[in-house]
């Protein structure tokens, strides 16, 4: 990971390896496998370069993309990427804050979309998960509690037809403070095959502050 400035902030190296049985390999080769390492960053942007080998082999790939990592400001009402996962389960409490892809007490695994930017593929019959969390909600000084309220909704990207609409505010989703983690599960059978675009409306009432973070997926 390189800042902006040209200096390296961090090198890792890493092997990977995969026990599958020799006579499941073909299949496994077809599949996609996602890989997670979590690096503490400073506010300020990057550019990230990736090198993969194939230690049994020869062949080498590369990937490198600039990433920003923001700077909260105490007073604005923020929110973190909005993740589009193809698994989302609660872990146990030994495992709660680590091991591959668990935030908090949720292992929340992204469906990755190809290097070329093109939207992260679901099938009808799978779900996708929505996970993000919400900093710097506003709390009421009577009530000691925030007062928001959360739209999700799915677009067909080529119609601009909505085909998901739902809403819940902070009343029903139970004690929370300043800052709210969403977590949310969508079927995508009724879903014709297209891309979509999901977006997360939260609107504070208190603060008047609107965020509406938004992502894209391919339904297949």
């Amino acid at each position: 990971v390189t800042t902006l400035t040209g200096r390296i902030a961090q090198t890792f190296e890493d092997t990977v390896t995969d026990g599958v049985p020799e006579e499941l390999l073909p299949k496994v080769m077809e599949n996609s496998h996602v890989y997670w390492k979590a690096l503490p960053l400073r506010p300020g942007r990057y550019r990230v370069d990736l090198v993969l080998k194939d230690v049994n082999g020869d062949r080498v790939g590369t990937w490198t993309r600039g990433i920003m990592v923001p700077e909260f400001s105490e007073d604005k009402l923020a929110s973190s990427s909005l993740i589009l996962a193809d698994l989302m389960e609660k872990v146990p409490a030994k495992s709660v804050g680590s091991g591959n892809f668990v935030i908090g007490t949720t292992k929340v695994r992204p469906r990755v979309g190809p290097a070329d930017g093109k939207p992260a593929t679901f099938k009808r019959d799978q779900r996708v998960n929505l996970w993000m969390q919400v900093y710097n909600l506003n709390v009421d000084q009577q009530t000691h509690k925030p007062s928001a309220t959360i739209e999700y909704n799915i677009v067909n990207a080529a119609t601009n037809i909505p085909v998901v609409h739902t809403v819940e505010n902070t009343a029903t989703i139970g004690n929370i403070g300043d800052q709210l983690t969403l977590e949310k599960s969508l079927p995508l059978t009724s879903l014709e095959p297209g891309i979509y675009q999901v977006s997360i409306k939260v609107n504070d009432n208190i603060s008047k502050q609107t965020i509406t973070p938004t992502a894209r997926f391919v339904v297949e």
